[in-house]
């Protein structure tokens, strides 16, 4: 072999080096896993990332691979004009490609350095330098990470380091959850959004989910009634709600925040249309008939259930929203809100008449940002709170007086406001409630109801 081979092989050794090096220099500054800068394909997703240009990543991620598997193909397939030849072209479609989405992901990338536009000419030419120089060059540094890097992407990838508060309640009556965590993948790490959250809520309750913003609490409904599974066991009155949803979905009723109603219907309509819909097809009608009946008592909306949706306030819309759930006669009812918008007197009487579901042996949970108007109706308080790694965790459950003891505050909102980070106004106590919550259900000092 010649001397000009010779230097070929080395100068292709040495820039490959700089190339993988800088990648991995580049992805460790930008706090990802250097060593993925080494694997053909998956530096450049990652990179995406950083650049906040996922969806390029993915592709270069792709051809990348491509590139490379044509590349050293050479060496194994057939001596053949024709063979070769198709390969070839294969190769040139790849690798024209590759260069079209590894140059507008490191553009993204020269730019989050903010290093010279040039750099994004150089990468076609010389990627060595541009990957040696903002991977080794201590002048440049990434500043502007985006929507990936920023503290709140970042939530979740680092729980506290708390005891769980257990709950070794072994009945099968009311709503029994014991969550060990609820995980995601996102921008390629793994976010925990919820952890360690066990307990026992008995029938016949009505129970306040409190929590400030991104403590969770949708997230843990969505748990609980299975619209998005976590690594959990949920059951209620002794059925394991994951392993039988199809059979448990009709148990539950679950009212969002926003009224989904069809303005131009009758409020009777609106009901007897979900009475079909959610009752069992061999029902009688009488039977049906007596239900909606129920329901329209309950509600306190007899002798208003007649004229058009579009027509009723806001606080009687509620109701019908309620209605329509509560047709089926769910035996787990959850309410995201359900005071939104309405004035104290209106909230007051929308949350008697929840009171009046719990009675009949229900169990009813529901999320309001004004608790202390109306805290008084409630059996029971969940608190979950964000701990310093961003995740939401169990920091109390109990009856309302004993929250006001264990946090040494007068109102439901105090109490949110000990848990919330102080970016938040907040007294960032989350990890300190958290740790006390699970001691003292350690040693058995805690409600389980």
């Amino acid at each position: 072999m010649n001397d000009f081979n010779w230097f070929s092989i080395g100068f292709q050794i040495i820039t490959e080096l700089l190339l993988a090096g800088g990648l991995w220099m580049i992805l460790k500054k930008c706090n990802m896993k250097g060593w993925h800068g080494l694997i053909p394909g998956l530096r450049f997703y990652d990179l995406g990332i950083v650049g906040g240009r996922e969806s390029e990543g993915w592709m270069a991620m792709v051809f990348d691979a491509l590139n490379a598997l044509f590349r050293f193909g050479f060496y194994f397939i057939p001596a053949d004009a024709a063979v070769n030849g198709v390969w070839m072209l294969l190769w040139m479609v790849a690798a024209i490609t590759d260069i079209v989405y590894e140059v507008r992901v490191m553009d993204s990338v020269i730019r989050t350095f903010d290093a010279p536009k040039r750099y994004s000419f150089l990468w076609v030419i010389m990627p060595w330098y541009v990957a040696a120089k903002l991977g080794f060059s201590v002048n440049y540094e990434p500043v502007n990470l985006g929507r990936y890097n920023d503290d709140e992407a970042l939530a979740g990838t680092a729980p506290a380091d708390i005891d769980a508060a257990i709950d070794d309640d072994p009945s099968d009556d009311g709503l029994v959850i014991h969550l060990r965590n609820r995980v995601v993948r996102a921008k390629g790490r793994r976010r925990y959004l919820l952890k360690d959250i066990n307990l026992t809520i008995p029938n016949g309750s009505l129970v306040l989910l409190l929590g400030g913003s991104g403590a969770g609490k949708t997230t843990l409904i969505n748990a609980v009634i299975g619209y998005e599974k976590a690594n959990a066991q949920v059951s209620l009155n002794g059925v394991n709600i994951y392993r039988h949803y199809d059979e448990m979905k009709y148990k539950i009723g679950y009212v969002p925040q926003q009224d989904l109603l069809r303005l131009n219907d009758s409020v009777r309509r609106t009901l007897s249309d979900a009475a079909l819909f959610r009752l069992p097809k061999d029902i009688k009608p009488a039977e049906r008939a007596k239900r909606l009946e129920d329901v329209v008592e309950t509600l306190g909306m007899t002798g208003r259930d007649d004229g058009l949706v579009a027509k009723k306030s806001g606080g009687q819309k509620k109701r019908i929203s309620i209605g329509m759930e509560l047709i089926a006669d769910p035996e787990l009812f959850i309410l995201d809100e359900p005071d939104s918008g309405l004035d104290g007197v209106i909230a007051r009487e929308l949350f008697e008449r929840l009171r009046d579901v719990a009675n009949q042996g229900k169990i009813v949970i529901a999320i309001t940002h004004t608790p202390d108007r109306v805290v008084d109706l409630f059996d029971k308080v969940i608190v979950l709170a964000r701990d310093s790694g961003r995740v939401g965790r169990l920091a109390f459950y109990g009856t309302p007086d004993e929250a006001k003891e264990f946090f040494e505050k007068d109102s439901m909102e105090r109490i949110v406001m000990s848990v919330n980070s102080t970016h938040e106004g907040g007294e960032g106590r989350a990890d300190e409630f958290i740790e006390k919550f699970a001691h003292l259900k350690q040693e058995g000092g805690a409600s389980h109801g």
